[in-house]
């Protein structure tokens, strides 16, 4: 039997669209006005939202904070399956009343580098790797997270290690069948009650809005289950960070395959050139992976979370890697970002870079094997502010997303960091209040 139309039966529909930070920001429209095409607006402010509420001031966003329209992308309409009455999502494009798409928007942002791509004759391939913690619902955030019942955490890829949470990944596979996200793999990650689900790899803005959706559909379907799915970059001290972990490969428009690899089978130029793209790059557009101040606990305890711009053939340490491989699959896995990076800008901003890089035709390091010392010039920001601070004097982060994107993420990275300074940790509180 054929599936029925996601909008078939559908009383309301979520229409959303990526915010600065991932988050889904948008308006709930009634199917008869969806299924009419009437024009939905939202202030262009919400797309600069910083991740605890709030705005930069006005003069980032147009001191008249007007309006932009949300209009759906028809290919990705989603009936809700975790729903109790008949609901369905809708992802937007967040485009100018002219009809252009903003600037504002991530979505926009990454579209805006594949026709950079498309404009060459060629595609990027991407997949994306998830790692995501399930705690108990938490109610307290004075307090640590803490396992859900039934949680043992016998390891690191032990195929048994969720079975205590059985019925929560089974409504998770559910959902994901019945929206069309396919999975490759799942498995137990390095942290108790840490996770990894893999999809599989295609279109880059598609796997943009897959992994977009299925952030949200981890949320919903634990909530349902009495569960908090964080995808925080270090939700707990002590232990493994969540990342997102990117793998890139290009193909020909043309049919002519992998672009990284010869006829011969061996690595292009090309693919020398995008890994030195991204090599020179990271430093100055760190923050546009690691975006928030608990980014950094990660990369300053780089287990298994690299915080370098080296890279190797399959070698964990570094941050950009590439896996073993046949010729036709050959890829570079940027290990950089974490689980809380807004996919659009993730995928924009390590395949601007690449891209960069083969037109720059920029040269990478050697390689680097087996435990090493970092050089200089790789190591990574690993602080908020340092990351903003060279992301703010960078001339590609301009060249790449524009300067009203670059002014607007520094501006809300400003008032997020201002309100992260504007409480005090229980650490300062245990153990300067005794010392000092």
């Amino acid at each position: 039997m054929a599936n029925p139309h996601p909008l078939a039966g559908v009383d309301e529909i979520e229409c959303v669209t990526p915010d600065l930070n991932g988050v889904p920001r948008g308006k709930v429209m009634t199917a008869q006005g969806f299924a009419e095409g009437r024009r939905l607006q939202l202030a262009r402010g919400v797309m600069l939202q910083g991740i605890m509420g709030g705005y930069p001031p006005a003069r980032f966003y147009g001191s008249d904070d007007g309006d932009l329209a949300l209009v759906p992308d028809t290919q990705h309409l989603y009936r809700l399956p975790w729903s109790s009455t008949p609901r369905a999502w809708a992802i937007c494009d967040a485009q100018e009343l002219s009809g252009e798409g903003s600037a504002l928007s991530t979505r926009e942002q990454l579209k805006r580098v594949l026709a950079r791509y498309a404009a060459h004759g060629w595609a990027p391939v991407v997949a994306t790797e998830l790692e995501f913690y399930v705690f108990k619902q938490h109610a307290d955030p004075t307090q640590p997270f803490e396992l859900p019942a039934g949680e043992l955490g016998y390891g690191a890829f032990c195929v048994s290690s969720h079975n205590g949470l059985r019925p929560f990944f089974d409504e998770v596979y559910r959902s994901m069948a019945a929206l069309g996200l396919p999975r490759d793999t799942v498995m137990h990650e390095m942290g108790v009650s840490q996770f990894e689900i893999n999809l599989l790899h295609g279109d880059a803005l598609l796997l943009a809005d897959q992994t977009f959706l299925f952030k949200h559909l981890l949320k919903e379907v634990g909530l349902r289950h009495g569960l908090s799915v964080v995808c925080m970059a270090k939700p707990l001290a002590h232990t493994p960070g969540s990342s997102l972990h990117i793998h890139q490969s290009v193909v020909r428009l043309d049919g002519g395959g992998n672009l990284f690899s010869g006829a011969d089978g061996r690595a292009t130029e090309a693919f020398s050139h995008f890994i030195g793209g991204q090599q020179q790059a990271m430093a100055e557009l760190t923050a546009l992976l690691a975006p928030n101040v608990n980014a950094y606990q990660r990369y300053f305890h780089p287990y298994a979370s690299p915080n370098n711009a080296c890279w190797a053939y399959d070698n964990r340490a570094a941050g950009l890697r590439v896996p073993a491989s046949a010729p036709a699959a050959r890829r570079l896995e940027n290990r950089l970002p974490g689980a809380d990076a807004n996919p659009y800008l993730a995928l924009a901003t390590v395949l601007g870079a690449g891209l960069h890089g083969i037109e720059q035709r920029l040269a990478p390091s050697p390689p680097l094997q087996g435990e090493f010392e970092v050089p200089e010039e790789f190591k990574l920001p690993c602080t908020l502010p340092a990351a903003l601070e060279r992301l703010m004097r960078s001339e590609l982060a301009v060249e790449l997303f524009g300067k009203e994107f670059i002014e607007g993420f520094g501006a809300t990275k400003a008032l997020e960091l201002a309100s992260f300074m504007g409480e005090i940790t229980p650490w300062e509180r245990r153990i300067l209040a005794a010392q000092v």
